[in-house]
Formats: C-alpha cells, structure tokens, sequence
C-alpha cells in the first residue's frame, strides 16, 4: 500500500535547498517520490509504507534544515 505524507521543513529558500532534501529523504527505505516545494516549505514524500517521522527528521537535518 502506498502512502503519501506531507511535512512542513524551515530554512529551504532555493532548489539547491530542494535538491539536497530530495536527496536525503529519497535514500530512506521505500520512497518512490519526493517533491519539494521551496516557497512555502513543503516536501511530500510518497513510499510503500508510512515512514517514522523520527526518519524523515533525520534525513531532513541531513541534508541542513529542521522538520516543522
């Protein structure tokens, strides 16, 4: 079963933002997706199962921003 969530990151303000939260959140086990939205700080994430929030925290702070 697919899921598909969607968080609130602080600090993304270009697509180099974008791309390296893509980066950090699509090597987690499972995700299929990841979009990024810079101007008003979402990243969805679609994966085959719902993923701990303590794991895409950490991989948001990975890659230099803070989950909301």
């Amino acid at each position: 079963m697919t899921t598909t969530d969607t968080y609130d990151v602080i600090g993304m303000t270009c697509a180099h933002c974008a791309h390296a939260v893509t980066a950090e959140v699509s090597a987690l086990e499972g995700v299929s997706d990841v979009h990024v939205d810079v101007t008003t700080g979402k990243v969805q994430v679609t994966a085959d199962r719902a993923l701990p929030t303590t794991d895409v925290r950490q991989a948001v702070e990975e890659a230099g921003y803070t989950l909301a």
